[in-house]
């Protein structure tokens, strides 16, 4: 650990977070990641392998914490190929460790088991002053099933299971060839895992009723479900999307999160094109005209979109309602100002 206190300002001038170097323009391939990774992390931190399909990647730096869990796939594909909580830990100066999966695994590995226990045995999570733990699916519930180890700690976990045991979820169709996995020993029912954290926020659709009855079973005062209507199982990559993650994460960290600041920064979504889209579609199935004509009218007064203001006209047309005139006069093809609806 360094010696940066606990209040400290971080550090603006401090390096961004270095990206893989490409290789004739191209994404670096696995083993010559493997390579870079172990040589960046002889500097700053460690890099090593939790049996044959996962491995723990450890940056030091502040006394705070971020432990994220992701695949090796998402981290090969992303530009940069580095874990998304990397450039969050370094813009705030807080140290972070990633458990990285390859392949789908739940994170549900003795070795995995083991090297927890490890971090235990060595005090690791005492020598911080505060720890978040993230994820989102197969990443959530790993992050709420081991956050035990961590007494004390905040958990930001999207759309988790609570478990693939079929005796507790056999509700749950999804992933039926992932129920041979030990889910009922180790570190395996993720609400009872968060017994000792201090808090965990659960952020879900509850119109998807698979993921509404996962986050049902994570009841205890001290979890905060956080509704997010209309986005399924993507609301992790709307969250990255509108670039929200970053004051989620720090939100959670810096027990300025409730269902209140959640509201607050969620109303960016209303500037999220597949979220206007979900939402025009949504209420044109359910043949509500003058509802969908509600939304297109919202849209066109705050951002423009001339794909919503065609569709306002249309419809005002077909309800035999007189033309908006506090629409910005006859349909324009530019884009508002501000404008990110794009078709």
């Amino acid at each position: 650990m360094n010696d940066r206190a606990a209040g400290d300002v971080p550090d603006m001038d401090r390096d961004p977070a270095p990206s893989a170097p490409a290789t004739a323009g191209a994404p670096l391939k696995r083993e010559a990641w493997f390579a870079w990774i172990e040589e960046l992390c002889a500097e700053e931190g460690y890099f090593e392998p939790l049996g044959k399909r996962h491995w723990a990647y450890f940056h030091d730096d502040g006394p705070i914490l971020l432990v994220s869990f992701e695949s090796l796939d998402r981290i090969l594909a992303r530009k940069g190929q580095m874990p998304f909580g990397r450039d969050v830990a370094v813009a705030n100066g807080w140290s972070h460790l990633t458990v990285i999966c390859d392949g789908e695994t739940w994170f549900r590995d003795p070795a995995v088991w083991g090297y927890f226990d490890r971090l235990v045995d060595e005090a690791f999570f005492e020598d911080f002053d505060r720890v978040l733990f993230y994820g989102a699916g197969d990443a959530g519930y790993a992050a709420c099933a081991y956050c035990v180890c961590a007494p004390g700690a905040t958990v930001l976990a999207i759309s988790p299971r609570a478990t693939l045991d079929p005796a507790v979820a056999g509700w749950d169709q999804r992933s039926t060839a992932l129920r041979r996995l030990d889910f009922s020993s180790r570190y395996g029912y993720a609400p009872d895992m968060t017994e000792g954290a201090a808090r965990v926020f659960v952020i879900y659709d509850p119109q998807m009723p698979e993921n509404a009855m996962h986050a049902a079973l994570f009841r205890a005062d001290w979890v905060t479900p956080l509704p997010a209507r209309h986005f399924g199982d993507s609301i992790e990559s709307a969250i990255e999307n509108t670039g929200l993650l970053p004051a989620l994460l720090t939100a959670a960290c810096e027990a300025r999160l409730d269902p209140v600041s959640f509201a607050r920064l969620w109303r960016i979504r209303r500037r999220f094109s597949p979220y206007l889209r979900t939402i025009l579609r949504k209420v044109e199935l359910a043949q509500r005209p003058r509802l969908a004509l509600m939304v297109c009218r919202s849209v066109v007064q705050r951002l423009g979109g001339p794909r919503y203001r065609r569709k306002m006209q249309e419809l005002e047309a077909r309800l035999g309602l007189p033309p908006s005139t506090t629409m910005g006069g006859p349909l324009d093809e530019s884009p508002g100002e501000g404008e990110d609806i794009r078709d």
